[in-house]
């Protein structure tokens, strides 16, 4: 399967495609799993062309540790799209080639959505994914991109940088995918402990347990009771647990019959940060 790697040849491959062929895209940073596996698939699905990127892009990191440790498996992920099919567009490109050799990403208003959970702990995090995001979509063209719902905050934060900016592409929101446990497929669970991998479950659990208990008891309520939970478990370091309306990600006080709501939770497990969501009604 041949790899894309420079901006020219993406676009002389994307020039060469029939005119009336639908294109999806799947932006990814690698070290793909089944979660990634599903977007692709559903791609494929809606589409007569798909390109699935490969990048990881240094601008959306805060933490240069946690760049270096970020997984490149490319020869694993080309083997793992071949097997969904052999028509797939792989886009794999150098942070010098996306960024013209000045890695800097642009400054977007999100209307607060990137100031909340992820964008209170995370510097600049949210400029560096509207920064290649939009990059990608220009450079591709795409009828659909494909995200999943694990970075709902993210996803949330996409769909108001397309509309913002007038780029003619539907974004669409995939579910989560899940190991037997529950925990939330991430590239960066290759990182833990096959005993870290069991505590982990926990994120899920407690966010099950919290939608239950969200149907009877106050927003306050459950939050505080979520925050509890990890107190008991010294090898799970809770950065936050969230409840947000679904829309505009405010965090709630007073819950409302009308509007929809999602819990958010960030945890660290030993050194490895994981992030985890679910709809509350």
């Amino acid at each position: 399967m041949p790899v894309i790697t420079t901006k020219k040849e993406l676009d002389q491959r994307l020039s060469s495609l029939p005119k009336s062929r639908s294109l999806g895209l799947v932006p990814t940073m690698g070290a793909l799993h089944e979660g990634h596996a599903a977007l692709v698939k559903k791609a494929i699905s809606e589409n007569r062309c798909v390109v699935v990127s490969i990048f990881v892009n240094p601008t959306q990191f805060d933490n240069k540790e946690d760049l270096e440790h970020y997984p490149d498996t490319l020869e694993k992920d080309i083997f793992l799209l071949e097997g969904i099919s052999g028509d797939i567009l792989i886009f794999a490109p150098t942070a010098n080639e996306i960024y013209d050799h000045r890695i800097l990403s642009k400054t977007y208003d999100f209307e607060g959505l990137d100031k909340v959970m992820e964008g209170a702990f995370r510097n600049n995090h949210f400029n560096g994914v509207g920064t290649i995001v939009e990059t990608l979509l220009l450079l591709v063209k795409p009828d659909r991109a494909y995200f999943g719902e694990k970075d709902f905050q993210q996803l949330q934060i996409i769909r108001k940088l397309v509309d913002k900016n007038d780029i003619p592409v539907a974004i669409i929101g995939c579910p989560i995918v899940r190991e037997a446990s529950g925990l939330a497929m991430s590239s960066r669970n290759e990182r833990l402990s096959e005993t870290l991998r069991q505590d982990a479950s926990f994120i899920y659990e407690t966010l099950r347990t919290a939608k239950a208990k969200f149907g009877m008891k106050s927003a306050k309520y459950v939050r505080d009771w979520a925050e509890k939970q990890f107190e008991n478990h010294p090898d799970l370091q809770l950065e936050y647990f969230e409840i947000t309306d679904l829309d505009t990600l405010t965090p709630i006080q007073t819950k409302k019959t009308d509007v929809k709501y999602r819990a958010f939770v960030a945890v660290f497990c030993g050194a490895v940060r994981l992030i985890d969501n679910i709809a509350l009604n």
